[in-house]
Formats: C-alpha cells, structure tokens, sequence
C-alpha cells in the first residue's frame, strides 16, 4: 500500500514542472515590500541549497534543524534538506537556551538553519559547538557561519531526488508538558497518507489561498500549509508579525484556515471592540440584514472567502461555534496529535452534532479501550519516538495501534467525544476521582474566561482557576465588575447542577497573571502546563478552600 502513496517531493516535482510561473508563495518583507515567490523561483533556489547541502558529504540521513518563525525559505529549505537525503528537524522559535540545546543535542543536529527570530540572543546560548548555522534572508542580527547566499552560489541540482517511502522525513519534538520532548519520527509515506487524504477530503485546489502564521514546526501548521500546498497546490500567504496580522490576513483573504480556539476567540474579542456585542447579536437576529452585516463582519476579518475553517489542539465552545455560523461561516473541529500527523478526526460539513468532535478520517481505525482510551491506526502514525524503543512501545500497541492519551466513546454514527485524559485524572481528599477536562471545556464556554485549570488533587472540592478574556479583565476594573461577577456565579451553579457531588466546584478563583508561552505556563502549542500552575499556586489551594467564596479574586 505504501508504494501507491504518493510523496511529497514527486508532488512537487509535477507542480513545478506543470507551471513553473505560477505564484507559490508571498513573503511580506520589513519596509511594507513583498516577495512572491513562484514555483520555479522554490525549485531553483531548495536545488541551490541541496547541492551546496550535498557537498558537505554529511552521511545520508544526517538530521538538520530549522530554528524561525514561518518564512517562505523554511518551506524551501526543508525541500533542500530532503532533496539531499537529510532529514528536518523543526523547532519552535521561542524555546530557552537550555530546550534548544536538549533537541539540537538529542537529535545530534549536523547543521541549523536560522531564521527569523524575537529573541535569538537569549537562544544562541544553547547552540552547541560544532554545530554550523546557516542564516535564511530574514533572520536575526548575530554571527553565522554561513548565509543563504553562499548557499545560492551553489548550481542547482539537475535530478530530481526521490526518497523510498519508509525513509525517515522529519524528527518533529513535541512540546511536552513536563520533562524532555519526544522525537517523533515520520516518514515520507506517513506525510503522504495524512496529506493526500486530507487534501482530498476538504478538496483543497490551486485556486485555494491560506495564511501560515501558527508555529510550521508543530505538525498542524505543516500538514495544513506547506503540505497541503504539495499535494493541493494552494498559494501560501505568510503573516509578518502580530502587529500587521490582521492586514496580512486581509490581504491573503484566505479560502481555507486553521485556527486553535483562542484565534478564534481573539477574532470575535476585535469585532466586539467595534461594534458592541448586544448591537451586533440584534443586527444578525434580522433575516437579510442579518446575512449582510454577518458578511461584512467576515470581510472585515479578511474572513469572507473562507470555504473550509477547521478548529484543532483544544474544545470550541459551543457558543462561539454558533457566532460564526451567525456570520454565515462553519468552523469544523479537527482531532489528531503529532504523532499520527494530525490525521485522525474531523467533522464533516452538515454533521454536526453538538458536544462531539466529528467522524474518523478516511483510512483511519478506531477503538475505544476497555480503560476509555480512544486508540487509532492509520498510514499516518508514526515509526516511533527517536532513540526512544520504551517509550514507542508503551505508545504503539502490538497491533499497531496508538495510543492517544485521550479517553472518549463513539456514538452510533462515529462520531467521537473526548472526556478526558488518562493521566490528567486526579483525587480529592475524600477519595474521589474527577476528570478536569470535561469541567473546563463547560467553564471556557462563558464568554468572559479565556483560560482555565481546574484543580483538586488533596483538596475536599475542585476549584477553577480562570483567566479573564480582555474585555472581562476590563470589565474587572469598572462598574462592570459586579455584574461579571455575578455571571460567573451563575455558571458555577449551572455546571455544578449537572455534575456528580464529589466534581462539585467549590468556586472559582481569577487570577491576574495572562498564561501565556513565554512566562511558561502554556506549551508552544497553548496547551496548559498543569504542573507549572499547580507549582506556582499550589500553597494557595487551601487558603482559597477555606474561604469559600464562590468567585474569587487571586492578588
């Protein structure tokens, strides 16, 4: 089966040769100026830098890294790493001296590219020595060895490279909560499977537009970007920073978007901040003026010639599902993990059903284990974690299943729900176990919470910690704020009401610190780092229990 798959670089190939002077690629440059970048434009300068990679004589399947932010040229220098016989190892662009060092080091990384960069100089610290860094066009001030010009003197190479299938591709490491990242190990067969059958499920075409602006590194942003633009053919529109996204945006007018809940939220937060939200909701409620003011809300977004938005990494509340069908835009969630490419579970357009993920993805098998656990096979999972024999087969059944981590059941029509973690269960002190993942999905529902952890272990009750969304940390500090707080005691009661005695949330406590990447409590992919917060907070769990206010507010 795998021979039939077909491989990235054979799509690249045709497309290349197909029509060479299409546009591939636009690259917003500092100074308001873009580069467009057509196909021949990639494929002459990925065969400059794979001769100049071939020349190196660095022993086939050497492992190289890519250390930026999401550029046109680090698509193209994965296309060089693997028409020379290498292997890529993305990282993401915001990792400490000491995690750059542990995956450079892990993955016995032969050379780095660098490329654009916020803080390199707090990074650089953890290159290690003997390894060459090779500076894309838009990087950070600093010394490198070498430059992506020196690479272009190179001529390109006149073959076109064609790995077998079950040769290794890509080492991408997982952001874990805790501990070292886990090297996951794919091959080119596995990008083949996840990327031929997912473009064709949302019928990804040439016609098709999408904005690169979530981590490449993570294996979301790299099926649904530059894989997708193999085997679909999209333009690829590249955002240039947080400041002039919304400009980036509107200038890809994107026909196909991924985003992770709190984009989306963030979306809804900037259209709330010019028109109120009650004005809004009474415009939306008329029949045609409705479907007018909805379309204009996309387009002012740059929103408006979306035709397949996906939702991945975390629950969508139902509510902000239902605001952007208002606007007369579908948002559909997406289930997958790194480890099978991301490649798992979507819900097909007109199959909605409220509270459950979606149906299984062509090819993929699914089980529910006798513990809860959701397990998945497909030519998309992985050939296992590298230099990890232990822990790929605690990850991979006997039968070639994986195991997800997730528990969840499966309705008559295969549609899948999660309901938790396996490890992320934990126990009261009355000796009561209770899954925080079901609890906070309801919690992050309410409009004004953007983030929660919901914690317990040792303690009689669960309590919710809670950051606010913007507008609720405004409304914190005006003559709003009574009116929020009785809001959320109103949500306290409502979840409690449908929950068993011992899930009971003593109440919640709102804390002033945002969770963010770079103070350490969210993971590079925005999942809550439970450990850390647990760590920083934890001596106040059992003052916050003993006072037994329903909301509190942390100082």
């Amino acid at each position: 089966m795998a021979d039939a798959i077909r491989l990235p670089l054979e799509l690249f190939y045709e497309r290349e040769a197909r029509h060479p002077n299409k546009r591939y690629m636009v690259q917003p440059l500092p100074g308001g100026q873009l580069l467009e970048l057509s196909w021949a434009d990639v494929g002459e300068q990925a065969r400059r830098a794979a001769n100049w990679l071939r020349s190196r004589e660095l022993p086939p399947g050497s492992r190289i890294a890519i250390v930026s932010k999401n550029c046109a040229h680090w698509i193209i220098a994965d296309l060089a790493i693997w028409m020379a016989g290498h292997v890529s190892v993305p990282l993401y662009p915001n990792l400490t001296a000491d995690s750059l060092r542990q995956v450079l080091v892990h993955s016995e990384a032969a050379l780095a590219f660098i490329g654009k960069l916020d803080d390199w100089p707090s990074m650089a610290p953890g290159l290690p020595e003997g390894v060459p860094t090779i500076s894309l066009p838009l990087h950070p001030l600093g010394s490198f060895d070498y430059r992506w010009d020196d690479l272009q003197c190179s001529a390109p190479i006149q073959d076109d490279p064609k790995p077998a299938p079950g040769q290794l591709a890509t080492i991408i490491y997982t952001s874990g909560t805790t501990g070292m990242p886990k090297g996951v190990m794919h091959s080119f067969s596995n990008l083949g499977f996840a990327a031929s059958n997912a473009t064709g499920l949302f019928g990804v075409n040439e016609d098709d537009r999408v904005i690169s602006y979530l981590p490449l590194c993570h294996v979301a942003e790299r099926m649904f970007v530059e894989l997708a633009s193999l085997y679909g053919g999209q333009t690829v529109f590249f955002a240039e920073s947080l400041d002039s996204f919304l400009d980036d945006l509107k200038r890809a007018r994107p026909t196909v978007m991924f985003g992770v809940p709190r984009i989306w939220t963030k979306f809804q937060m900037g259209v709330y901040t010019k028109m109120p939200a009650h004005k809004l909701e009474r415009l939306l409620r008329l029949p045609i003026i409705g479907r007018i003011v909805g379309r204009k809300v996309l387009a002012g977004l740059g929103l408006d010639a979306v035709r397949y938005a996906l939702s991945g990494a975390a629950p969508v509340p139902e509510a902000l599902l239902n605001w952007y069908r208002r606007l007369g835009m579908e948002i559909q969630e997406v289930y997958g993990m790194t480890e099978n490419c991301g490649y798992s579970h979507v819900c097909r357009p007109g199959r909605f059903k409220q509270g459950w993920i979606g149906q299984n993805n062509p090819g993929v098998e699914v089980r529910i284990a006798e513990d809860g656990e959701v397990q998945v096979r497909s030519g998309a999972n992985m050939q296992g974690y590298y230099k990890e024999p232990l822990k790929t087969a605690e990850a991979i059944t006997d039968d070639g299943f994986l195991r997800t981590g997730d528990k969840g059941e499966q309705d008559a029509e295969g549609n899948l729900r999660l309901t938790g973690r396996i490890k992320e269960i934990f126990k009261t002190s009355k000796g009561k176990y209770v899954a925080p993942a079901p609890i906070e999905n309801r919690l992050g529902e309410h409009p004004r919470i953007e983030q929660v952890c919901v914690v317990g272990d040792g303690l009689p009750q669960p309590i919710a910690l809670c950051v606010l969304s913007d507008i609720g940390r405004q409304e914190s500090a005006n003559e709003a704020r009574a009116g929020l707080e009785s809001s959320l005691r109103a949500l306290v009661e409502e979840i409690n009401g449908r929950l068993d005695q011992h899930e009971r949330l003593q109440g919640l406590v709102l804390v002033k610190e945002v969770w963010g990447v770079d103070n350490g409590f969210l993971t590079p992919t925005l999942k809550i780092k439970r450990a850390v917060i647990e760590g920083i907070y934890g001596e106040r769990f059992g003052e916050w229990q003993q006072r037994g206010e329903v909301v509190l507010w942390h100082d």
